[in-house]
């Protein structure tokens, strides 16, 4: 199946006409001709099976045959991530994060980080690729980059973990997690989090985890932990 993505679509609706830039690539692209069968996900949850009833590739319309109602999830995900120094590895782990599954990242600057400024437009349109190629129906939200300190003072609820590499008794991500509830996990940048942010975060209700005994990249472990709470909650 090949999924197209357009947030503005609604269950409602009997035509929905795609943009100039997608009519495009639908029509001269991928050559998609009238009375062939779309699929379309709003990224909230819906999967619309559609036909082609215009083939112009200037506004390629289409009638909408059926409207499904995909099931969420049964946990809530949110990796806060500082960005890593070389932007093609943030891109990876948005990507695959997508595809294993995630509901939101937060990209957070902090003591170490050597890398403050992210391109959000960018990032949204791999979380877009990846969501579409994953055939996921639920797009995860990407929130704007904020300061270690700034993040903790948000409330979250559910479970909330810290990966750090310093040394101290901590239990694993895996032994630590409950199953189908909330998860925040924060992960750190290349030269970790600071004894000072650590010490923040615990004191904010993050419990310290593990990812494993040996030291991974930013991104391998955004993705140790998003993989270990998918495993957990299968």
């Amino acid at each position: 199946m090949q999924l197209f993505y357009s947030p503005d679509i609604k269950p409602n609706n009997t035509q929905y006409s795609f943009s100039k830039e997608e009519s495009k690539h639908i029509i001269r692209v991928l050559r998609k001709k009238e009375n062939d069968v779309l699929n379309i996900t709003d990224g909230k949850g819906h999967l619309y099976e559609v036909t082609i009833s215009i083939a112009d590739q200037k506004n390629c319309i289409v009638n909408i045959n059926n409207v499904k109602k995909v099931d969420a999830q049964n946990y809530k995900l949110h990796i806060a991530i500082a960005p890593t120094k070389m932007n093609d590895r943030i891109e990876w782990f948005l990507e695959k994060a997508t595809e294993i599954g995630i509901h939101e990242i937060t990209p957070i600057i902090c003591d170490n980080s050597e890398r403050k400024v992210i391109k959000k437009e960018r990032l949204e349109k791999i979380i877009h690729s990846a969501m579409k190629q994953s055939l996921q129906m639920y797009l995860p939200i990407l929130n704007d980059s904020t300061s270690f300190k700034e993040f903790m003072l948000q409330k979250l609820s559910g479970q909330l973990f810290i990966a750090h590499c310093e040394e101290s008794n901590k239990k694993t991500l895996q032994e630590s997690i409950n199953k189908a509830t909330e998860y925040t996990i924060l992960i750190g940048p290349e030269g970790d989090f600071s004894t000072k942010e650590i010490k923040n975060a615990i004191s904010n209700g993050y419990m310290p985890v593990s990812l494993g005994n040996t030291r991974l990249r930013t991104e391998t472990a955004g993705i140790v932990a998003c993989h270990t709470v998918a495993l957990h909650n299968n």
